[in-house]
């Protein structure tokens, strides 16, 4: 990802798209103007960036590589606080003209008494400050971009003042012409332009809180363990996995570690937005950024930097914030002609009311009474289009007024800004979204298919009994020593009872897992070969059941059969636990329109118990799947609409992948979730609705942000081109413009913070 400088609007995101996919070793780009980032697909991850980064830096977009991780960078809070000062600048710049123009205005009305105010070399002398300073990035920025021929705002900007003070230079130089002067204009249009910039970047500012206040969550230093008698205050980035950590009381957690002293309660709010604290013992994982609440502990190093979870999920939110939503797409291709169109509109504008208009419409010289922003004249000053009485003054008041009016910055900021805001809103509360493509997707959702183990369940099933066994220790301390090479609910499970009964695990060798089937391997001292698995795939490596296991187990408990070599050692029973609360996010998804499915690796009898629970219909549901059957039953559920698929073991990855949307929950495993599109954090699955709803919202923020960014375009440009100017005698004064251009970037960005209201 890169950080790029420069950008100003739409038509400068178009810029610097086309300049990366011009690339070789680019094979996909998407750029954000309110992150001011790049995220690129490089066709080969080795390949160096310094050609790319010099490409941008010749097209006036200087950029550099983003760091790893977004963990409190100095040098990146450095430049923020410059920018912020520059910011800062500019506004003190802004405020500074306009009070200046307003009191030469009313100097000249002689409503005030300040001569020096009133005279016409003033205002020639503050219009050339106001370009030659504050306004010189603007100008020099329009230069640079229409020599690239990649015309953007400060192009516009940069002819539009350009052309009103070389109007007033020609007239103040040689009164000949006619011409009023109208010095005025630029000034005031700067004035209201850099203010326009300082308040959007503002509420820009505010778009990006979150991923800030989840960089805050890490503390900078902690206290490393460096003997029994010695505990020495460290930086964070000092830190090497293995180390020992000693966390006090309403301490943060500073990495990724695993408890080996004391017992306390967490609060991993901040991360997962389960609102219960974490009971922490010694074995107990913990995440950075959580919160030490009760006693003391000791924390062993596990990772360090980008690889916690706190650097993981920040990438995460930067990942969804850069890449774009497809409805996007239109705002882009409009947003990178659009430049060329206003320019072109002026320039007919332009030759229309100098040619054609006031030999057609007589009427309009000397309108000032009806003119928005119809000001004054004293002298040669006066307001740009209040009282041209000609045609050549009339036609280049009205382009000036074109080129101003013109907002690409609406059409560039109208979907990232929204899609910024809701991806740092949704990880405030644990739901990580991969991108504005991925929240697309979640709003338009016709079918949600789960997985059941893990998911509907909570994933931590228990063993329930043991049946066709001679020798039932035996049988479960082969089977959990087996286990121990797993990660499936039901291993676990397993392990779990062999250690209640206080069996000594053995050591296991060569294991290999048969995802959907089980795991084989041998253990050292026992003959043969070990099989832990489905009843049915034992019978396919040839072991022979005397019994009918339809009638073994009657209350849908799922069966796991150990058997050693040839032999059937016996069948374990394990029954899985309901999620809290599922039926009620069930239910709140079904009230929202959507279809629900399930699909599972089970036994029929366990799927149907749980379908029943569930409320789901027999056709619903599907059972004893292997995961290319999980596969191919998603790709004919697909063709009756969009779908996504929920879940989160080894066994989803595929379908999570194939499916339209993946959802995983963040108790699965790493491959899961980097299979997925949407990660709940946590455990509460009964958060999904919540995240689906806030995909819906988001999608309303960005076609309300469109329509305004469009509709304001397609108003405002035909009255700054004179449409209302033969009947109705208005016109827009390029003041008015430029404040209606920068009303019209603000509203699309306050538009999107409301966005955090509703959640």
């Amino acid at each position: 990802m890169l950080d790029v400088d420069g950008m100003k609007c739409g038509g400068c995101v178009s810029s610097v798209e086309q300049t990366l996919l011009a690339q070789s070793s680019v094979a996909n780009a998407s750029v954000n103007l309110v992150a001011r980032t790049a995220w690129l697909d490089l066709k080969d991850p080795e390949q160096p960036l310094d050609p790319i980064l010099k490409a941008l830096a010749d097209r006036g977009f200087p950029s550099k590589l983003r760091q790893t991780s977004a963990l409190k960078d100095t040098s990146a809070e450095v430049d923020a606080a410059n920018e912020w000062w520059k910011q800062w600048r500019q506004m003190v710049a802004a405020i500074f003209l306009l009070l200046l123009s307003v009191l030469g205005h009313l100097a000249e009305g002689g409503k005030l008494d300040l001569p020096i105010l009133s005279s016409l070399p003033f205002h020639a002398t503050l219009a050339t400050f106001a370009l030659l300073g504050p306004g010189l990035p603007i100008l020099k920025g329009g230069v640079q971009a229409a020599f690239a021929l990649t015309p953007n705002m400060d192009t516009l900007v940069g002819l539009g003042v350009t052309s009103a003070y070389l109007a007033s230079l020609v007239a103040l130089i040689w009164p000949t012409v006619g011409w009023p002067c109208f010095f005025n204009e630029p000034v005031m249009l700067l004035g209201f332009v850099l203010l326009g910039r300082f308040l959007e970047e503002r509420a820009r500012f505010r778009t990006g809180l979150a991923i800030k206040e989840l960089a805050q969550l890490q503390p900078e230093t902690a206290r490393l363990i460096v003997n029994p008698n010695e505990i020495r205050e460290v930086r964070v980035g000092a830190l090497r996995p293995g180390e020992k950590l000693q966390l006090l009381a309403g301490d943060r957690i500073p990495v990724d570690g695993i408890v080996i002293e004391g017992n306390s309660a967490v609060d991993i709010s901040s991360l997962t937005g389960e609102p219960l604290p974490l009971e922490a013992s010694p074995g107990t994982e913990l995440a950075s950024g959580s919160l030490n609440l009760e006693a003391n502990l000791t924390l062993q190093v596990q990772r360090v930097g980008a690889e916690t979870a706190l650097a993981r999920i920040i990438g995460l939110v930067e990942e969804a914030q850069a890449r774009k939503a497809p409805i996007q797409g239109l705002a882009d291709r409009v947003a990178g002609k659009f430049c060329y169109g206003v320019v072109g509109l002026a320039t007919a504008t332009f030759l229309f009311w100098w040619k054609l208009g006031p030999r057609l419409w007589p009427q309009v010289l000397f309108i000032s009474e009806h003119s928005l922003l119809a000001g004054h004249e004293h002298g040669l000053h006066s307001t740009l289009g209040s009282t041209a009485d000609t045609p050549l003054a009339l036609a280049l008041q009205l382009s000036i007024a074109v080129l101003v009016v013109a907002c690409p910055c609406a059409l560039g900021l109208a979907t990232p800004t929204v899609i910024t805001v809701a991806s740092g809103q949704a990880a405030r509360h644990g739901w990580l979204f991969r991108g504005g493509d991925v929240i697309e997707m979640a709003a338009s959702l016709n079918q949600i298919v789960f997985d059941k183990t893990g998911t509907l369940t909570i994933g931590r099933p228990l063993v329930v009994g043991c049946l066709q066994t001679n020798n039932q220790n035996q049988m479960l301390q082969l089977a959990a020593s087996l286990e121990q090479n797993s990660r499936h609910p039901l291993a676990h499970a397993i392990i779990q009872k062999a250690e209640e009964t206080g069996l000594e695990l053995l050591n296991a060798v060569n294991t290999r897992t048969y995802p959907g089937k089980g795991i084989a391997g041998e253990i050292n001292g026992v003959n043969g070969t070990i099989r832990v698995g489905r009843p049915e795939w034992l019978i396919d490596e040839g072991i022979k059941y005397n019994f009918d296991i339809e009638e073994v187990v009657v209350n849908g408990e799922t069966i796991v059969a150990v058997a050693q070599e040839n032999k059937l050692l016996g069948l374990i029973l394990i029954d899985d636990q309901i999620r809290p609360n599922i039926d009620i996010a069930l239910n709140r998804l079904r009230k929202k329109g959507l279809i629900l499915h399930m699909l599972s690796g089970d036994r029929r009898e366990a799927v149907l118990k749980l379908g029943s629970l569930l409320d789901f219909h027999s056709d619903q549901l599907a059972w004893q799947l292997l995961p290319d059957q999980k596969l191919s039953q998603l790709e004919t559920l697909k063709k009756a609409g969009s779908i996504a698929m929920v879940g989160d073991g080894i066994n989803d990855a595929p379908a999570l992948a194939a499916s339209d949307l993946g959802i995983a929950i963040g108790t699965g495993t790493q491959i899961a979730q980097e299979s997925a599109d949407l990660i709940l954090l946590g455990d509460r699955l009964e958060s999904l609705p919540d995240a689906l709803l806030l995909a819906r919202q988001t999608m309303n923020k960005v076609k309300q942000n469109l329509s305004w960014a469009f509709g304001y375009n397609l108003i405002a440009l035909p009255i700054a081109a004179g449409v209302l100017l033969p009947s109705y005698g208005l016109l827009l004064s390029p003041p008015i413009a430029a404040l209606l251009m920068a009303v019209s970037s603000i509203t699309v960005v306050l538009n999107a913070l409301s966005l955090r209201s509703k959640i």
